[in-house]
């Protein structure tokens, strides 16, 4: 098995293609190794020293690491658990997830159903390719909330993206649209 790896724009995350599917068409972030009771294949690489977070994606494993290791030592640590995992044939993820609640106003539906199209297909592609995700967390009085995972969480570049990019773009082609905001959660 071959796995390549990636930088992204976050400099304590690295991006890790399997060449194999890894969770389709859905994504699941851990931002604690406490997090991942449902995923055996998070739990292995959080397992290892100096794992921050993991977040999984279509065909790829965002891995960010805390400031007390360095890549050179960590990432062939990170590359053996993702082999011994797939190798072993362990599932990705166990049960189902709980999706987080969405804070939007019935009234707006056709409002979102627009933001959502736009995130689906302009900015989440884009935002995979770095190895993270941005998921759509309400609308309220003009303001769209965002959470961003992966890569993305905690990168020096993901509040410019949001503000300049994401907003820039829904404010564009949704009038209704007043600004973003990111979330926690």
């Amino acid at each position: 098995m071959f796995i390549e790896t990636e930088g992204t724009p976050n400099p304590a995350t690295l991006k890790f293609l399997p060449g194999r599917d890894v969770m389709g068409m859905a994504t699941a972030d851990f931002p604690t190794a406490d997090s991942t009771a449902r995923s055996p294949l998070a739990a292995a690489i959080f397992a290892l020293p100096g794992v921050a977070r993991v977040f999984l994606g279509g065909d790829f494993i965002t891995v960010t690491k805390d400031n007390e290791i360095a890549w050179q030592s960590l990432k062939p640590q990170v590359l053996g658990a993702i082999m011994e995992h797939f190798v072993a044939g362990r599932p990705v993820i166990e049960g189902e997830g709980a999706d987080a609640a969405e804070d939007v106003l019935p009234e707006d539906a056709e409002v979102v159903a627009q933001i959502k199209e736009l995130l689906d297909t302009r900015v989440r592609p884009a935002v995979a390719g770095d190895g993270g995700d941005i998921v759509f967390r309400g609308f309220r009085d003009g303001v769209v909330r965002l959470h961003m995972q992966g890569a993305c969480s905690g990168c020096p570049s993901s509040t410019a993206t949001l503000k300049h990019g994401i907003e820039n773009m829904l404010r564009h082609y949704v009038p209704e649209v007043i600004a973003v905001e990111q979330v926690a959660a």
